[in-house]
């Protein structure tokens, strides 16, 4: 996370949920509210979403960058990432994603010297 965001004013976050019944979308909605992911100046924030028990995830983009790389881009990520899911390379796939995020986020909202710290790049488990 930390390279990716090097080149871009963007955060990406991650969050791991426990298994539950429910959509896993609006749960993913939820978090990146209660993330803070929705206070970036620019809604730039892009959240990967896992729900491990259920094996499961939604990449979420806020709307500054949703606007510029449209839902064709959200639904290219999570295809790749889930190719390399079904193969095994689940940390593999994460890195992937996470890397082709952060190089349309640096194409859009490049770095900018003296910005405020962003959000953590801790993994959130909820």
């Amino acid at each position: 996370i930390a390279a990716a965001e090097l080149r871009t004013s963007g955060q990406i976050r991650v969050s791991l949920a426990p298994h539950f019944w429910g959509d896993v979308r609006r749960t993913a909605e939820r978090a990146f509210e209660r993330m803070g992911m929705t206070a970036t100046p620019q809604r730039n924030a892009v959240l990967f979403f896992f729900v491990t028990g259920r094996r499961k995830f939604v990449v979420l983009g806020d709307a500054g960058i949703h606007e510029k790389v449209g839902q064709e881009f959200w639904e290219k990520v999570t295809s790749a990432v889930s190719e390399r899911f079904r193969v095994g390379a689940l940390s593999g796939g994460l890195v992937h994603g996470i890397h082709t995020v952060g190089e349309q986020l640096a194409r859009y909202f490049p770095y900018e010297p003296g910005s405020a710290p962003g959000l953590p790049n801790t993994v959130d488990v909820s």
